[in-house]
């Protein structure tokens, strides 16, 4: 079916007026409301005011504009309808063939700092959502446009056909429908938040890809949302649902640390982590933690990839290697694996703001654990107060345990990973296995500190850290028996801090 009228509304005015301008080539009338239509009209493009075209002003400072049965009645008859077609004609109702609108930036004036209430509530949009629902609602007949990215591909079928397809209007009709939704979303959750309030929690997110199946291939997968605003894939087979874990794992440990740095993961878990001016120096001592599980793993880098690294990396089979970027060298070594993975890194990751979980029946929703060490009120609860090396290490052991699964054990220097425990239903456990994971790999751990992600419930894994040659520690606290396990740090003079925190990590 031709178009003959279009009504255009538009806060995001990018693209307008070049589309407008086609439209207007095409033969197509334009209605307009406010600001856009004394854009079009002082751009030279025959543009009808909204008034006009209704017969009714725009009124309440522009809060009343398309709600009014000339404008609905001419999205919504159905064109094949002969009853429909006949009341329409009774009441004078001309047809709208065409609704470009977006909506007032609601999500964007609540970002801005200071905001108001009262100047939220003012970008809430009313007409806007209501056209785009009943042209998209109507899409057999009308074809609505949400997103300045479509317009050329619009006009290019209405140039091509002198209409669009049903496919495209079917696929512009879902995206109109995602847009008001996410917009709804967002007003609902920042009056939640206003009103501190968790009547209801609601998440619409695009699909950015289907992948080839989930953790194992009997399970489909989807991956939703924003994820590639963050990676660039510049080589390498499909990403899976495991990389994907695996590299959101990654970006979130590296982004602890501003000094050079390379880290290995598997599974999600770190397997060894350093930093070191020399990129190469970090990826020695980082492997050198454990020789045995990074095969297969993932690599990141908070700083580019040259050659010398790449050289190193090379040397052993991984899956995905995560940096900011790649020199041109390191890349040309590396794209000899055909199906490794180099993901460029495009951008610090946002804050997290919630951590999301599935259950039987919903969802559970906490605020993500963001906490640094020098967020918490820590103390030295042993006689012996840490050194200025010990204090290092510790440090840098705590922003790795936070990462690692829980029962999670580390076992540090200032700069590298000696011996990780992951992920044990014993705290106990984890400590002998990261004592076995240091020895495995000829590391001493005399001197080192010793990382716990919660209390040591008993002294006992305390003293096999000791006995290892861990000199200090650092844990939450609060265990009925900490008194117990700070005697036994004492007996041995060793140095510990209680930060008041845990990390679990389930």
């Amino acid at each position: 079916m031709k178009i003959e009228r279009a009504l255009i509304s538009v806060s995001d005015k990018t693209g307008i007026e070049s589309f407008a301008k086609k439209l207007h080539t095409f033969g197509i009338e334009i209605v307009s409301t406010g600001g856009t239509a004394r854009l079009l009209q002082q751009a030279g493009i025959p543009t009808i005011e909204i008034s006009a075209f209704t017969g009714f002003p725009e009124m309440l400072e522009g809060r009343v504009k398309t709600l009014h049965p000339k404008v609905h009645g001419g999205l919504l008859f159905l064109r094949d309808n002969a009853s429909h077609v006949s009341q329409i004609q009774k009441q004078g109702i001309r047809p709208i063939d065409l609704v470009v609108v977006n909506l007032y930036p609601f999500t964007q004036t609540i970002c801005k700092e200071g905001v108001t209430l009262e100047e939220a509530i003012e970008q809430i949009d009313i007409g806007g959502p209501a056209l785009l629902r009943s042209a998209a609602k109507n899409y057999r007949y009308v074809t609505v446009v949400t997103d300045p990215a479509d317009y050329e591909m619009v006009a290019e079928e209405i140039l091509v056909k002198g209409e669009t397809s049903l496919k495209l209007r079917e696929q512009l009709a879902i995206k109109a429908f995602s847009t008001t939704a996410r917009y709804d979303q967002a007003i609902a959750s920042y009056l939640n938040g206003e009103q501190q309030t968790c009547a209801a929690f609601r998440l619409e997110l695009p699909l950015a890809a289907r992948l080839r199946y989930g953790e194992n291939p009997h399970q489909h997968a989807e991956l939703y949302g924003s994820f590639f605003d963050f990676f660039e894939k510049l080589q390498g087979k499909e990403l899976s649902f495991n990389n994907i874990l695996d590299i959101s794992a990654a970006a979130a440990l590296i982004e602890e640390f501003t000094r050079p740095a390379v880290a290995i993961l598997k599974h999600t878990n770190p397997c060894g982590v350093a930093t070191d001016p020399d990129l190469r120096l970090a990826w020695e001592k980082a492997f050198a933690t454990d020789r045995q599980a990074p095969f297969g793993g993932i690599i990141i880098t908070n700083r580019p990839v040259n050659l010398e690294l790449a050289k190193a990396i090379s040397e052993i089979f991984s899956e995905v290697i995560i940096a900011p970027d790649f020199d041109s060298e390191a890349r040309a070594l590396l794209q000899k694996k055909k199906n490794l993975r180099l993901i460029r890194q495009l951008q610090t990751l946002p804050k997290a703001d919630r951590d999301i979980r599935s259950v039987p029946g919903g969802i559970l929703v906490q605020d993500a654990d963001t906490l640094n060490l020098g967020e918490m009120e820590h103390k030295v609860v042993t006689e012996r107060p840490p050194t200025r090396d010990e204090l290092e290490a510790m440090e840098f052991g705590w922003k790795v345990v936070k990462h690692v699964k829980s029962n999670a054990i580390v076992f540090a220097t200032k700069d590298r990973t000696l011996g990780i425990g992951a992920g044990q239903m014993s705290r106990l456990d984890s400590v002998k296995i990261a004592v076995w994971k240091a020895k495995d790999a000829d590391l001493s751990l005399k001197g080192s500190a010793v990382c716990s992600d919660a209390f040591f419930p008993f002294p006992d894994g305390l003293l096999i850290a000791a006995e290892a040659g861990a000199t200090c520690a650092i844990q939450p606290g609060g265990s009925v028996r900490d008194d117990e396990v700070i005697q036994a740090a004492n007996e041995r003079k060793m140095a510990m801090l209680f930060t008041g925190n845990r990390h679990f990590r389930h």
